[in-house]
């Protein structure tokens, strides 16, 4: 009996997570309220209440079960981002570009956090958590970089920092406007040589750090 109403417990929990999602999408964020979200799911307002504290803990469930964090991701990269740190650059850019190009959730995930949530009020705390992920990702980012330094693979006078954010501006920047137009573009296809043609342009004329550039000279020398 405990097993049963347990799973019962669960199998409620994710009917709201859908529902919630499926609201979210559909009349964004800041306009949906809890009792909307329950009529959807079919239940009542104090189930929501039973399993989340608000919409904020609501969304942040949602990601949660969609969104693979970051930290873990390059944790699995281990021995293969020590033998070649921009090679696992890339295949992790090609990787997060290709979960949103299949996964039809991670889809309906992002299209609500870029184009239908505003980090305001009761959701500004999402904002908080969302900048503490962010530097954290630039941190193991750059991290990267550095060992690309190490490694040969770039030169040592490169601005790591500015490499780390522009890189994160680049990907971020594609999965922000092809959720807005899907059809746009093969994103599947298309993934690998976006993210090959950024590595490339990397590995050619690399941004040096400030103070190292002289006047009238080109920021690297061109790749044999």
């Amino acid at each position: 009996m405990v097993r049963k109403t347990r799973e019962a417990a669960l199998a409620t929990k994710e009917a709201l997570i859908d529902a919630a999602e499926q609201v979210f999408r559909r009349e964004g964020v800041s306009r949906t309220s809890l009792a909307e979200i329950a009529a959807e799911a079919g239940v009542t307002r104090g189930a929501i209440y039973w399993h989340f504290r608000d919409k904020a803990e609501l969304l942040d469930a949602m990601c949660a079960r969609t969104v693979l964090p970051l930290d873990a991701a390059f944790a699995r990269a281990g021995e293969a981002a020590r033998a070649d740190p921009l090679g696992t650059l890339r295949k992790l850019a090609v990787d997060a570009l290709t979960q949103l190009a299949r996964d039809p959730r991670t889809q309906a995930v992002f299209e609500i956090l870029f184009h239908k949530c505003e980090l305001v009020g009761e959701l500004a705390q999402r904002n908080a958590a969302q900048q503490v992920d962010r530097s954290a990702c630039l941190c193991s980012v750059e991290q990267l970089f550095e060992l690309a330094i190490a490694k040969g693979q770039l030169p040592p006078d490169i601005d790591t920092r500015l490499c780390t954010n522009m890189m994160h501006a680049y990907v971020i920047g594609l999965m922000h406007e092809w959720v807005l137009d899907p059809r746009a573009y093969d994103l599947l296809a298309a993934a690998p040589v976006m993210i090959d043609t950024f590595v490339a342009g990397l590995e050619a004329r690399p941004p040096r750090k400030a103070g190292d550039e002289r006047e009238g000279a080109p920021l690297a020398a061109p790749a044999a």
